[in-house]
């Protein structure tokens, strides 16, 4: 029976259609300049670092007290173990003293190679150097850190990552750390953090195998007699005044001599003592007072053991002693 020439006329517009889009498809994937539309896909070179990119680092140097293994290749009698000594020398069969501070391990091994080809000991050597102890890749972390110690420096390091790994600041830390490097007549390198980490830039320095590293304390601000918290407050600034010290130690109590009140400043000299006019300054009728680290602000009593008559200075400076550390103002 013949196919109506509908159906006819319809399995042939299909089969076209469909030799068309697959003649379309091989086209695209032959020369991948399809004018369709496509999601956009990433970079090889994107796809290839998703993972986390090495950072190289410096090799490891040799210094006094590393304790080094050395062997020479079919020659067992020279094998040796031996430290550096303070000198920077390693003492060997044959070719005695080698120096090899500041060396890197393929460094110390060419020089030792050298000394034996040169000395006519071992024909074509080759040295195998091995670093058993390194004692001398460590900077000691000292003062205002949560973990004092000695801290392993191998490749490149900066002055936070030594922090970091002692424990970060102690509550009584400052900004200010020094850097002592292992060099002979090493003078210390003084730095100061910014007052967000984040932000130090160039105070961040780097840090090498045997530095010493010291976090200083905060400087201290005093606030004694008839307050509500006398109170020894941490500072890393100079701009702390007495209206904020004073509001860190609770402020004054209902008996204290506002007028009576006074600045008690240590100098090589001994102690000074300046008036205040706490009052004036708590009505906002005269201005605010710096405080200088060291300082004592100090608030007497009407009445008491804290009277103003009684040599203001020397019960303030005995106080200091028997106050509570309160806070870190940064």
């Amino acid at each position: 029976m013949p196919m109506p020439w509908r159906l006819a006329g319809f399995l042939f517009l299909t089969a076209a259609l469909a030799l068309s889009a697959w003649a379309e498809g091989q086209s695209t994937q032959g020369n991948g300049n399809s004018s369709a539309p496509s999601s956009p896909s990433a970079p090889a070179s994107d796809v290839l670092n998703d993972s986390p990119a090495v950072v190289p680092t410096a090799p490891a140097r040799l210094s006094s007290g590393d304790l080094v293994d050395v062997s020479v290749y079919n020659v067992p009698d020279l094998s040796t173990r031996t430290r550096v000594g303070n000198n920077g020398d390693i003492y060997l069969p044959l070719v005695s003293y080698v120096h090899v501070a500041g060396l890197t391990t393929e460094e110390a091994q060419q020089a030792i190679e050298k000394r034996l080809a040169d000395g006519g000991f071992v024909k074509d050597p080759h040295v195998s150097l091995l670093i058993s102890d390194y004692t001398s890749q460590g900077a000691n972390v000292l003062g205002s850190v949560n973990k004092p110690g000695v801290y392993p420096v191998v490749g490149d390091h900066l002055l936070l990552d030594l922090i970091s790994a002692a424990g970060g600041f102690a509550p009584d830390a400052g900004r200010t750390v020094s850097v002592t490097h292992r060099t002979p007549s090493s003078q210390p390198v003084t730095v100061v953090l910014a007052r967000n980490v984040v932000n130090s830039g160039d105070s961040n320095i780097p840090v090498s195998p045997g530095d010493l590293i010291y976090v200083h304390r905060a400087d201290v601000i005093y606030v004694v007699g008839d307050v509500a918290k006398p109170s020894g407050i941490y500072v890393d600034r100079d701009d702390l005044t007495v209206l904020q010290a004073l509001a860190l130690a609770g402020g004054p109590t209902h008996d204290a001599k506002l007028n009576g009140a006074r600045i008690v400043r240590r100098g090589a000299n001994g102690a000074t003592e300046t008036p205040l006019e706490l009052k004036k300054i708590l009505e906002a009728k005269s201005p605010d007072v710096k405080l200088a680290p060291n300082d004592i602000l100090f608030v007497p009593s009407r009445s008491g053991f804290f009277n103003a008559a009684r040599n203001g200075a020397s019960l303030a400076l005995q106080a200091t002693t028997t106050v509570t550390y309160l806070t870190v103002v940064r």
